[in-house]
């Protein structure tokens, strides 16, 4: 090349199209064009990862408001099971009706999950939120007045539904605003959700137990402050996706060289480990307060304080899985947090009221990180399908509890409550499939220089 011609290739990445532009200024137009056609063939068979943020930092104000209306939403579905020992005493329930209303309010929140998601991926329905919180209020307002078994089941379910609407939306929210940190805000999210779902069971044992199932009515006054927050926040999730690049960056993730087959048989994987996290969870959540009234003779107001206890763990459990994740690796995080907790729960059936007390909240903190890890996992096996991921996951967490109570109601009822926990024991060794999981760092694939401007 002539000493007078000089070759330039300014190229600056944009996260929006990923489309290399530039200016190059060499010695003629064919040989121009001869760079443009080998840099488009470098384009289309090398991927170069860029990092598809939306702020530099997350947006706590948002995250803030999600994870308290997430905590609103799971703390009042939560009273449900909290109630169980009232309902069954006031209605003459047995283990098997007591199931089948968990069934009826996880199988309602699971099935609508990932259709939900799937249709927001591709119609956006920010203001879904308030609605899914407005259908919690009317669940508890039926709860509130149900005189019949049956009237149970239609109320549980319509809280089920709110929870359907309100989790895969929510969950996309909570991506739009992590400024990249995708595991950070994931937890961040889940801790709002599991603090309320462990602050049922003290709601339950100091105002409904002591005041009848028609106090429940009261709570709705807190549904309806959830609906006026996430009015707001829907009102940024709106504004936020006008932006077309901001909404590809909240939606999109990095690519991975992994074929469809092996895709789909990580996402069964990570739906057997869910299974087992939230069947061993629907253990101690519907039967855990019977276990301590039958194994230990504590009342009904003690072993609702031992169940806080334990969901009080999960909840703090919650928020480190997912800013560890971030840093070692999730796959990591789901070995320790699934096949970790094992040797704990073995032990839990044969433990003294003291020791079952310390081994749930080691059980709570170590299997409560596992999810928030497990759904951004997921997302990024199958990046730009956030809500129909979100709702699949939370969808079957909830599904597999349900069927979980329900079979766990009748073993109970054909054996005893103290079995039911020995069986539970062995659920965290599924967690050994992790191994079959592809470590998502080394199969990353990089993105186009083609984001040049």
């Amino acid at each position: 090349m002539p000493g007078g011609n000089i070759f330039r290739h300014l190229c600056v990445f944009n996260a929006e199209s990923c489309t290399a532009r530039g200016t190059i200024s060499i010695c003629g137009p064919e040989f121009e064009n001869e760079i443009v056609l080998f840099l488009e063939n470098i384009m289309s068979a090398t991927q170069i990862e860029i990092p598809l943020v939306v702020e530099t930092k997350p947006v706590f104000r948002i995250l803030t408001i999600i994870s308290v209306c997430h905590l609103l939403n799971d703390m009042l579905a939560s009273l449900l099971p909290s109630i169980y020992p009232m309902l069954k005493e006031s209605f003459n329930l047995n283990f098997a009706q007591v199931g089948l209303i968990t069934l009826t309010y996880q199988i309602t929140a699971s099935l609508l999950q990932p259709l939900i998601g799937l249709h927001t991926d591709k119609k956006p329905s920010p203001y879904s939120l308030p609605f899914g919180m407005g259908l919690t209020l009317a669940g508890l307002l039926l709860l509130s007045i149900s005189k019949s078994f049956s009237m149970l089941l239609v109320a549980s379910a319509v809280v089920g539904t709110g929870s359907s609407v309100f989790h895969p939306e929510s969950s996309r929210v909570a991506r739009m605003a992590s400024g990249g940190q995708h595991g950070l805000a994931q937890s961040f999210f889940q801790l709002g959700g599991n603090t309320g779902l462990s602050l049922g069971p003290l709601l339950a044992a100091y105002i409904v137990i002591p005041r009848g199932q028609s106090s429940i009515a009261w709570f709705s006054l807190l549904a309806l402050a959830g609906m006026v927050m996430l009015t707001n926040v829907s009102g940024w999730a709106n504004h936020h996706r006008s932006d077309k690049k901001k909404f590809k960056a909240a939606t999109g993730g990095p690519q991975f060289n992994l074929s469809k087959k092996r895709v789909v048989i990580s996402i069964s994987i990570l739906m057997a480990l869910l299974f087992s996290k939230f069947v061993y969870l629907a253990s101690l959540t519907s039967y855990y307060t019977f276990y301590l009234m039958s194994k230990f003779h504590v009342s009904v107001q003690n072993a609702q304080i031992h169940l806080f206890v334990f969901l009080g763990a999960v909840a703090m459990g919650t928020i480190a899985g997912g800013p560890i994740g971030d840093r070692i690796g999730r796959k990591r995080v789901i070995w320790g947090s699934i096949l970790g907790v094992l040797p704990f729960t073995l032990a839990l059936p044969y433990a003294n009221l003291l020791w079952t007390s310390i081994l749930s909240v080691v059980i709570g903190l170590i299997l409560a990180s596992a999810f928030s890890v497990i759904v951004v996992y997921a997302q990024e096996l199958v990046p730009g399908r956030v809500g129909m991921v979100s709702g699949l996951c939370f969808g079957f967490a909830f599904g597999a509890a349900g069927l979980g109570a329900a079979l766990l109601g009748e073993l109970a009822d054909l054996t005893s409550v103290n079995f039911v926990y020995v069986v539970c024991s062995f659920l965290p060794a599924v967690g050994l499939l992790t191994a079959f999981l592809p470590d998502l760092e080394s199969h990353k694939v990089l993105a186009t220089t083609a984001d040049v401007v």
